[in-house]
């Protein structure tokens, strides 16, 4: 290595440390934000995953607890994310919310490494450090993340690690096994399975498979009692999710049900499009892969995740941001970098709770139809990036 190599490799590093430092110093004020609430009201989400963890250590039903008053939250997930929880249970409440919060924005650095991948082209990549600083800082306060800090929530890792599973040129890990993993975890990601089916990716759909389907059963041995209620009562319940009808379930479903219809038609409704919705992105994303443009496959499938759930909370959207990655592709095309400002700046602002707002103003109109529609805002828009990303990003690489 010449002098002149050693001495880019050591601003190199160098940027890469004032990147870190930079995404630290945007990031502190939503940090601070929420870990200075009291105990009770910050990271309850995390609080859930260490009560799983603490019911195994103290042998006691996984399913049948709850976080202390006021939340009253229930563990919901499978067993396997409780038996990986005890490692946060044995951590003191302070240490698992700053390792878990440290956790979070490693998972985006590497979302974000993934997904903007394109954009760090040779002649750009001397910016790299500055450019992954820039988008880390954008992204961190879209909303779907901001709860994930809010809530200590795990949907920006299941996300990373579905990410790299796809994205990376020459992983160390059998590919599909971050994939299997993920589903394990949160039954969610379990749609990549799907792509990997109908794109014929053989050998990663068996890992994946495999993988979940060994983390699924291992409970059954080890925790049979607490993999059984899983399995054949928990699951079943949707209710233990939360209010299916709240403003923050996002996905068709959800969406559906604040229109207050009858039941069977709401379901009825629901899996025609759920069919529909479907169909068109899993096709976008099939196309995608032939296209060689995984991101936009990814992000495709990551909305499938979200849209098609029967409960998909704001936080769950933390798939925007390989969605906006997707939109911007090699950064050189300024119609698609404006579009992908207008979607970021969308899931900035709470456009929900705007609904919520209007649904309160006496005004019968505005209530009852506009307010209804801004509501939904963040799953309608969602709706629209599947459009944008199976019909319009195709054609704009075409133009392009």
């Amino acid at each position: 290595m010449t002098s002149g190599e050693v001495q880019v490799t050591q601003r190199q590093w160098w940027a890469w440390a004032v990147a870190v430092l930079v995404v630290a110093v945007a990031a502190a004020p939503l940090v601070h934000m929420w870990l200075t609430n009291p105990d009770d009201q910050r990271l309850v989400d995390l609080d859930v995953y260490r009560t799983g963890g603490q019911m195994l250590l103290d042998g006691r039903p996984v399913y049948d607890y709850f976080t202390p008053a006021p939340q009253l939250l229930p563990f919901t997930y499978p067993p396997i994310a409780a038996m990986l929880a005890v490692a946060l249970a044995k951590m003191s409440w302070e240490t698992a919310q700053w390792v878990w919060t440290a956790g979070i924005f490693a998972a985006l650095g590497v979302t974000v490494w993934f997904a903007f991948r394109q954009v760090f082209r040779p002649e750009l990549r001397k910016y790299a450090p500055w450019l992954v600083a820039l988008l880390m800082v954008a992204c961190t306060y879209l909303m779907p993340i901001r709860d994930q800090v809010r809530f200590g929530q795990v949907d920006i890792l299941l996300v990373a690690l579905c990410l790299a599973d796809v994205a990376a040129k020459r992983p160390w890990w059998p590919r599909g096994f971050l994939i299997g993993l993920a589903t394990a975890v949160k039954l969610t990601p379990g749609v990549f399975l799907i792509y990997l089916l109908i794109t014929k990716q053989w050998r990663t759909f068996f890992m994946a498979t495999f993988t979940a389907a060994v983390l699924t059963l291992l409970p059954f041995g080890v925790i049979p009692r607490d993999a059984t209620d899983f399995w054949f009562s928990a699951l079943l319940d949707p209710e233990r999710l939360g209010a299916n009808a709240a403003t923050t379930n996002q996905s068709i479903r959800g969406m559906l049900i604040r229109l207050y219809m009858d039941e069977t038609l709401t379901f009825v409704i629901w899996a025609a499009i759920v069919a529909a919705v479907g169909w068109y992105g899993f096709r976008g994303a099939r196309e995608a892969y032939k296209a060689n443009d995984s991101i936009t496959a990814v992000a495709l499938v990551g909305l499938m995740a979200v849209l098609l759930s029967p409960v998909a909370w704001i936080h769950h959207l933390a798939w925007v941001v390989v969605v906006l990655a997707a939109i911007v592709g090699d950064g050189r095309d300024p119609v698609r970098l404006r579009v992908a400002a207008g979607v970021w700046l969308f899931y900035v602002v709470p456009v929900p709770w705007w609904g919520v707002s209007l649904k309160a103003a006496d005004i019968p109109v505005v209530s009852l139809v506009f307010g209804k529609i801004v509501q939904n805002g963040f799953g309608l828009g969602a709706l629209v990036l599947v459009w944008l990303l199976a019909s319009w990003v195709p054609k704009r690489r075409e133009i392009v």
